[in-house]
């Protein structure tokens, strides 16, 4: 099976690039499972339902999150109804919704997706690694083909968390930086491995804000309210073959370009 894991969407322009490329790369690529992170798809910071329905119509099967979940507050209700829609597995069990799902697939096998949330340089949460055990030992029971979007800051911590996984799960890839990195591997267990998948959105900016914006804030450390940056965007993501057996066995960054001028087309 072919699955494709997108980076985080980033605003309008995000959301028009994965419109313009995702089908063409699903087409091309026969993969048969989609997954994206879009908690910056809605202005840059959350996701609305409306932006949540959105991304289903385009033939996206699970939507993963981060700490900008909450941003949106119509969100939360959505959230408990939408168990496609997931938030970080170790926030609170008392917060709205789930962090981990298992959905068929085009090919009518099933396959669990398992959203965790780092600790170092972000909101606290419960332990990764142990919440994110016992998530993958909850879908164990369901289907062999399991991925992991960790949402997180420190590429030790990611990697730390891929090495835990490593032979449990089919892959776990890493967002939240917005940049994406060139580390992509098959870990021994069978487990592939991307410390970042990078960002869908707008090139021309500060990992999707205006970059104005960005420059000035580290001029003066004044805060001010940050905006998504326009102009042509990039689209991000991982496509990775795994077996009936749940291990991967091919893991490949995708990087796709809008030309200047190009922006909203498609």
């Amino acid at each position: 099976m072919k699955v494709l894991l997108i980076g985080d969407i980033v605003g309008e322009p995000g959301r028009k690039a994965v419109g313009r490329f995702l089908p063409g790369v699903v087409r091309e690529n026969g993969i048969e499972f989609v997954v994206a992170n879009v908690e910056n798809s809605a202005g840059g910071f959350g996701v609305t339902p409306k932006i949540a329905e959105e991304f289903f119509q385009m033939g996206i099967d699970v939507l993963t999150s981060g700490n900008h979940i909450w941003d949106k507050k119509e969100i939360m209700p959505y959230l408990e109804r939408e168990r496609r829609l997931l938030r970080p597995a170790n926030y609170p069990p008392d917060a709205p919704g789930s962090g981990s799902v298992v959905v068929k697939a085009r090919s009518g096998e099933k396959v669990g997706v398992v959203h965790l949330m780092g600790r170092t340089f972000m909101p606290i949460v419960d332990c990764p690694f142990n919440i994110g055990r016992r998530e993958v030992e909850k879908l164990r029971s369901e289907t062999a083909l399991i991925v992991v979007d960790l949402h997180a800051e420190a590429s030790s911590e990611k990697m730390a968390i891929g090495w835990y996984l490593d032979g449990q799960v089919s892959a776990v890839v890493g967002t939240h930086t917005h940049v994406p990195t060139a580390d992509e591997r098959i870990f021994p267990g069978g487990t592939a491995y991307l410390t970042d998948i990078g960002m869908s959105g707008p090139r021309n900016s500060v990992i999707g804000i205006r970059k104005e914006q960005v420059i000035a804030r580290f001029l003066t450390q004044i805060p001010q309210r940050f905006e998504t940056a326009s102009g042509p965007a990039q689209f991000c993501a991982a496509m990775i073959e795994i077996g009936t057996d749940g291990k991967a066995s091919r893991i490949e960054r995708i990087l796709m370009k809008e030309a200047e001028g190009e922006e909203g087309i498609g």
